[in-house]
Parts: C-alpha cells; sequence; structure tokens
C-alpha cells in the first residue's frame, strides 16, 4: 500500500512575517490519517482550526489566504510547497500570528524543519486526485494574457513561463519544466527565492504590505539589477520559484495530484481559480489510491531523503 504520510515528532521555527512584519512562532505537529494539514491559530482567545482546501482560500492579493470564520492565515504557499515536494498528508501547524514567517524566502527552510522532524508512514492509503480530462482557467488577451491548465499524466509535472519584461530578469531562464519522477524538489526547486522590484515597494507598504521584506527573505531588483550581494542561488531562480508557489498553491486542494500542470504568467489569484475549476467538473478527475506502490507513478511513492 501506498501510505499517507506525517511527521515523527513535533518542531518548532519563528520568524517575522513577509508582508505583517509581524514576530510569529510555528509549531509543526504530528496528526492523525486523514486529518489533512490543518493550521491553528493558537493566539486567538478561542483557538480556531483552519483545514487546507482550494474553497478555504479567501484572498489571492501577494500571497495565498485561507481562512474559517473571521480567522485567517495568509502567506502558506511557501510552507504547502516544502508538504507538497515532501509528500506529507498529515500535519497541524500551530501559529502565533495571522501569516506564516518568510524565512529566507523560499521552501527550504520549511524542508529542513519538516525533515528534522522526521517523515513516517501511516496505516492508511494516500489519496491522489488523478486528472481525467484538461481543465483551463485564462485571464487578459493579448500582452494581459495569463493562463493555467491540468491535464492528465501518469505522475506530477509543473511547467511555468515568465515575463515580466524587466531586464534582471529577462537575462536568466524563462521557462522551466519539472518532473517528480526525474527532478528532486529539494535541490532543484525549493530554494528558489520569492521576489520584488524598489519601485513597487514604497506603494506596497503603503497599503501595509512587505513591512518584513528584505534582501535577507527576497531577491531585490531595482530598475535594472538584482541588488542581492549574494546574486541568484540559479540561473533561473524567478520561473522556479512561480514553480515553488504553484506547487504550494495546487497543494491547497488538500490532496496531491496526478497530472500535468502548466502555466503562463500565472499566480495565486489564477492557480486558485484553476482548482476550483477541477473541483466544478467531477467528470474530470477521480480519487486513486495504490494498494501496491509500485504502480504509483514515479517520483510519487519514495520518501524524500533526509539532508
Amino acid at each position: 500500500m501506498l501510505a499517507q504520510r506525517t511527521l515523527r515528532s513535533l518542531t518548532k521555527a519563528v520568524g517575522v512575517g513577509l508582508h505583517s512584519g509581524q514576530r510569529v512562532e510555528l509549531t509543526l505537529r504530528p496528526a492523525a490519517p486523514d486529518t489533512g494539514i490543518v493550521f491553528r491559530r493558537v493566539d486567538l482567545p478561542e483557538p480556531v482550526d483552519i483545514k487546507v482546501s482550494a474553497t478555504a482560500v479567501t484572498d489571492t492579493r501577494m500571497a495565498s489566504t485561507i481562512s474559517a470564520g473571521q480567522a485567517k492565515v495568509f502567506t502558506v504557499e511557501h510552507l504547502m510547497s516544502a508538504c507538497a515536494g515532501l509528500g506529507l498528508d498529515n500535519l497541524y501547524i500551530d501559529i502565533t500570528a495571522e501569516e506564516v514567517p518568510i524565512l529566507d524566502g523560499s521552501a527550504s527552510s520549511f524542508v529542513f524543519l519538516l525533515q528534522s522532524a522526521g517523515l513516517v508512514l501511516q496505516d492508511a492509503p494516500k489519496r491522489f486526485v488523478r486528472l481525467l480530462r484538461k481543465v483551463e482557467v485564462s485571464e487578459g488577451e493579448g500582452a494581459q494574457l495569463k493562463w493555467a491548465t491540468l491535464s492528465p499524466y501518469d505522475g506530477y509535472k509543473l511547467s511555468f513561463e515568465i515575463d515580466f519584461d524587466h531586464p534582471a530578469v529577462d537575462s536568466t531562464g524563462q521557462r522551466v519544466e519539472f518532473d517528480m519522477a526525474t527532478g528532486s524538489y529539494v535541490r532543484d526547486i525549493a530554494r528558489a527565492r520569492t521576489f520584488g522590484f524598489t519601485r513597487d515597494v514604497e506603494m506596497m507598504r503603503a497599503n501595509g504590505l512587505a513591512l518584513g521584506g528584505g534582501l535577507d527573505n527576497a531577491i531585490v531588483m531595482d530598475d535594472y539589477k538584482v541588488l542581492n550581494a549574494d546574486g541568484l542561488r540559479y540561473n533561473d531562480e524567478f520561473v522556479k520559484h512561480k514553480i515553488l508557489d504553484a506547487m504550494g498553491d495546487l497543494y491547497l486542494l488538500g490532496q496531491p495530484l496526478i497530472g500535468a500542470y502548466s502555466a503562463f504568467r500565472s499566480g495565486h489569484a489564477l492557480n486558485n481559480k484553476l482548482l476550483r475549476q477541477l473541483l466544478a467538473q467531477p467528470d474530470a478527475w477521480q480519487v486513486v489510491t495504490f494498494d501496491d506502490e509500485r504502480q504509483a507513478p514515479r517520483g510519487l511513492a519514495q520518501l524524500a531523503p533526509a539532508w
């Protein structure tokens, strides 16, 4: 049986929110089979659980936000991406503020935390959402066009193309394809950092955003170049971060996908719109399990190696 996975032990992290600038503590705890991934706002007078799902997403401006009633947690995508990359099914995330800490701006710190706690198999079958036919969404036209699709594929593959019209971005790789069967999430994707432009910072901060951002947790560019002294981690780090984000956004479905994701200039809003479109078409997908893990597509059965 290809089994569900949770943590072996509890692990903690402390950081600041990228947009709020607030100090926040995370406690990641094991959870029983079929729990899913649940954020718990432990700072509220009565703790509130917010279970990850596509319909729990209530805001996609600059980040993915999930809510239950008045309680919300935003900027969940990097932590969710790490969970997707490691194949983690069940997890409680106690959080002491409304934003997940940005840490170094990538998913690698979350991967390290999760792997340090250890991953264990559970006595329940892992459930996948398998694509049966293509589902697509798009917005705009001409130079403003952006789109995202999910298609049948025996595995999990993501391809993304960016178009920023900025010299520092244009000099790097514009398109990446990542396949869980042949690539390594930890090596190839997890270290890609979020990025932003100095021209946008003043406007964002006036709107209460990017209050915790800086050169230690993001790639920052002026009108011409990257300002970080250590440069880029990958020669295509910008588009790889878009793959990282997409993996986190898609994992908000609540179950891993068997299929291919392809996108051009997509973001958090379009990714969630794609998931909702998928759920609205029940003939486009089915839930599957594997009695024999050797029957599962390559790249989806193995526990990710420790660091």
